[in-house]
């Protein structure tokens, strides 16, 4: 059996394995029993129906061959997809913006939100380029649709991605402008102190974005915006404490 690995063994243990990943088992109707139980709004959900045209929709057209997927965020340490290869990969004219702003109780709340990431137009990103195999991407888009398309939020997209010594084209996850979640204004400033001060339910914003750096660590990948970000952010909890 091929290694997923073997271009990347720093890897290893940074990914969760689709076999421990709770985004992997849950059903659409347990997941909204959940976070209905933990007071998270599900009001704005796509129904299964909705969610499952896009799917659909999206891979139209597509050719019957392996399909990669590009993470950028926490799709790069718990993709919950059984995959047959993952590498470091750069997608050009995008970058990773820190736009996605939660009030909803994942990672910050209405008194004090949150933020994540979202791909929208830009200079490049790096990030993970996951590989499916084609007889498993019927049931592993499936997975990945119920984790990245609950509701509007991003758009499915295929773009190129560089990898070492190709281009591939992959499947991500672009910002939607006209969701509610993307906040396309929101301000530096802003963006600190959701990163330091937002957690929910899945976490803190700020581990979110030590997960990335961790990724990018292991890697060595050199990215001074988000280094820049965490830094501001670590300052802010640092004068909060006084």
């Amino acid at each position: 059996m091929n290694d997923p690995f073997a271009r990347h063994p720093e890897l290893r243990d940074l990914i969760k394995p689709a076999s421990q990943s709770g985004f992997r088992t849950q059903s659409m109707a347990d997941t909204l029993a959940w976070l209905s139980k933990a007071g998270i709004r599900t009001d704005w959900f796509y129904s299964d129906a909705e969610r499952e045209a896009i799917r659909l929709a999206a891979f139209t057209g597509r050719p019957d061959e392996d399909l990669w997927v590009f993470a950028y965020g926490s799709l790069m340490w718990d993709p919950a997809l059984k995959f047959t290869d993952v590498r470091r990969a750069f997608v050009p004219g995008y970058s990773r913006q820190f736009i996605l702003k939660d009030t909803l109780g994942g990672r910050g709340t209405e008194e004090t939100p949150g933020v994540m990431a979202a791909l929208d137009h830009g200079a490049g990103c790096d990030g993970l380029a996951f590989r499916i195999a084609a007889s498993d991407i019927e049931g592993e888009s499936e997975i990945l649709w119920r984790r990245e398309c609950i509701g509007p939020g991003y758009l499915p997209v295929f773009v190129p991605a560089e990898l070492s010594d190709e281009t591939v084209e992959v499947l991500t996850f672009q910002a939607d402008h006209d969701a509610d979640l993307i906040c396309s204004e929101i301000t530096r400033d802003e963006q600190v102190r959701y990163l330091a001060t937002g957690t929910g339910l899945f976490g803190s914003s700020l581990e979110y974005l030590s997960n990335i750096i961790e990724h990018f660590e292991a890697m060595g990948i050199d990215d001074p915006h988000i280094r820049e970000l965490q830094s501001a952010a670590l300052d802010y909890i640092a004068e909060l404490a006084g």
